[in-house]
């Protein structure tokens, strides 16, 4: 009996323990549907339609950022060699003013004051007239034969003698200028011009008390400014240049006074 008994309880044991493991694998079945586990995974996959979609829409961008690029160096490398041809220029000009000075400054000065007359004759020129190409031979033979060589000799002169570029120097430079060069190349541009017209002794004395003085006075209007911005900042080998290159304006000037009629002589 008591065989029977022991055997009845053990197979009910069992039957329990068997019953509570099947009840617990149930219930993990059930909360694993709750558990995001094994959705992890899947959440983590799915961006990647959403990059397979960017893609083509990169393609556009970059192939825009390599159009430009391209456009970028094409206009740089353009841009470079242009500067590389201008700074090539700069230094053959340069080489010359050392080498030639001074037929690289009477080349220079002809030319700018070639450029100066044929302006000068197109402003004054009427509908039906033509330029005046002895005219403009003249003002070119000026600046090559005298005022090239003379800017070359004043300006080494003038540093030689107040090599200092302080304020009261520079205003010396400048009042040395007015005085001395300033009288000597207006008196020599008219003398000049007039005896290649033809003028006569007494008519290019009258033209001289006529014009020179005026000029001089007109021109304490522009030159002074002028001169100080020379003599202050821009280096001596370069200062015959930029004295060209201001007379370009007054050349205007100049060109039209020497184009008038002859003065009567007394």
């Amino acid at each position: 009996m008591r065989l029977a008994n022991s055997v009845v309880n053990h197979f009910t044991k069992r039957t329990f323990i068997q019953h509570s493991q099947q009840q617990r694998q149930r219930q993990r079945c059930c909360f694993s549907k709750f558990l995001p586990a094994k959705k992890i995974p899947q959440c983590r996959s799915t961006p990647q339609p959403s990059t397979t979609i960017r893609v083509p829409s990169q393609t556009p961008c970059r192939n825009s950022v390599i159009f430009f690029s391209f456009l970028h160096k094409s206009y740089h490398s353009s841009s470079s060699s242009s500067g590389n041809r201008k700074m090539g220029f700069l230094s053959w000009y340069l080489s010359m003013l050392d080498s030639r000075p001074i037929l690289t400054k009477s080349i220079s000065c002809s030319l700018i004051y070639a450029a100066a007359d044929i302006t000068s004759q197109m402003i004054a020129m009427p509908p039906s007239g033509s330029l005046d190409l002895v005219r403009t031979s003249r003002m070119a033979g000026y600046g090559l034969v005298i005022l090239g060589p003379a800017q070359h000799i004043w300006f080494n002169f003038i540093a030689w003698c107040l090599p200092k570029r302080d304020l009261i120097t520079t205003l010396k430079k400048l009042v040395i200028g007015q005085l001395v060069f300033g009288p000597f190349v207006t008196s020599v541009f008219y003398s000049f011009n007039a005896a290649l017209q033809g003028e006569t002794a007494s008519e290019i004395t009258a033209r001289l008390k006529r014009d020179v003085l005026p000029t001089l006075l007109n021109g304490l209007m522009f030159w002074p400014l002028c001169d100080f911005f020379t003599y202050k900042i821009i280096p001596v080998h370069l200062q015959p240049l930029m004295n060209s290159s201001f007379s370009y304006i007054w050349t205007i000037y100049l060109t039209y006074m020497a184009s008038l009629q002859k003065a009567v002589a007394n």
